[in-house]
């Protein structure tokens, strides 16, 4: 790590650790019981540049890198699992694809209008029938004169609600399997493109998650991201780089269920607690060192595929363990509905899930340990 990113990251961590604990933290258990984030609440992330970092200044953005996102995003997830997440979503799996593949007009008129924070950010490639596998969707897009029309369904879509962009992927043909997918940029609000309806989940409430419904959705030429064809590319970088940002979000998770941990333990010095803290501390500090590793070598613009699996999957498993250790450690007081242990816990348990399940993350390490060329130590 070079010593100008550290202190990049250092200095976006302290900004972000103040404006959690003054504008986030306090209300965090509503986030949780109402299931929203306040407009509120978007709205200072996006005075305070939040919904800018990791863009350009020539797209007004505010610059940044890995490092910084994933501090960012560590910071926002222990305050409100929620809150980082509908960020990391707007900044790693919309923002970042359109920077990468979109044209100068398109980012013009995306990406600065996401750098600003006038509607955030979502990313649609999951539908009733295909998660994990992503030749299986059924979405389709046709031509139309210059232009494309879209018709489909899509689920667990996050941010969907307040969107100002949604990236969709589609196919031309089921019949084609990769090589029909391709990727568009849909503006919030355009005609055909409706929520269907809001999803109620375990944890991560005040997240968005809806089911997306595409009824003739047209767009112009330049409505289409990247060349026709290229959709598996777009969406296979961006959630390489968005698991090092989901990572981050979980080991903030992690973070702060130690941190109950040791609150309730100093009220009850057990000596299995003692023993249970200890464990949870070297499962906190394992899975942060991967992220962090997982950022230095997205920065460094070195191969990350693996570190950014390694990453998620230790951190949403250490997010796990620790908030159910916390539960243990918090007895009777913390399995109340609303404590901050339960609400950890329910949190923590959909990181496994999201941006690509614990089965995915091991086919993936797999395929990458076994095809890669040996590095050397970690």
């Amino acid at each position: 790590m070079t010593s100008s990113g550290a202190a990049s990251a250092d200095l976006w961590r302290a900004k972000t650790r103040a404006f959690v604990d003054r504008e986030v933290r306090p209300i965090a258990p509503a986030i949780d019981r109402n299931d929203r984030v306040p407009d509120s609440l978007l709205r200072r992330l996006a005075e305070e540049r939040f919904f800018g970092l990791g863009i350009p200044p020539e797209w007004d953005g505010v610059g940044g890198d890995a490092r910084s996102l994933a501090a960012v995003l560590e910071e926002l997830s222990a305050g409100s699992a929620a809150v980082a997440v509908t960020v990391a979503v707007h900044l790693s799996v919309c923002a970042a694809p359109i920077l990468t593949w979109g044209t100068d007009a398109q980012k013009t008129r995306f990406v600065r209008a996401l750098a600003r924070g006038d509607g955030v950010g979502a990313f649609g490639l999951s539908e009733p029938d295909a998660g994990s596998d992503t030749a299986r969707i059924s979405t389709r897009y046709s031509t139309d004169g210059d232009g494309f029309v879209l018709r489909g369904t899509k689920m667990f879509i996050s941010n969907a609600v307040t969107a100002g962009v949604v990236l969709v992927f589609a196919t031309k043909d089921p019949a084609l399997g990769h090589a029909g997918i391709s990727a568009f940029i849909v503006p919030g609000g355009t005609e055909g493109f409706r929520v269907a309806q809001r999803l109620e989940k375990l944890g991560l409430r005040g997240s968005e998650t809806t089911e997306l419904v595409l009824d003739g959705v047209r767009l112009p030429p330049e409505g289409m991201l990247g060349p026709e064809g290229s959709g598996l590319k777009v969406a296979l970088g961006a959630l390489a780089g968005g698991r090092v940002g989901i990572a981050a979000c979980a080991l903030g998770v992690a973070r702060s269920a130690f941190e109950e941990m040791q609150r309730a333990i100093a009220r009850d010095d057990a000596e299995w607690k003692r023993a249970r803290l200890a464990r949870a501390y070297v499962e906190w500090t394992s899975a942060a060192a991967l992220v962090r590793a997982a950022a230095e070598r997205k920065d460094a613009g070195l191969p990350f595929v693996t570190d950014a699996s390694s990453a998620k999957l230790a951190a949403s498993r250490a997010a796990v363990s620790i908030a159910s250790a916390g539960l243990d450690v918090a007895g009777a007081e913390g399995a109340r509905a609303g404590s901050a242990a339960e609400r950890l816990f329910r949190d923590a348990r959909v990181f496994p899930i999201v941006e690509g399940t614990t089965e995915i993350q091991e086919l993936i390490l797999g395929r990458q340990l076994l095809d890669a060329e040996p590095r050397g130590n970690p």
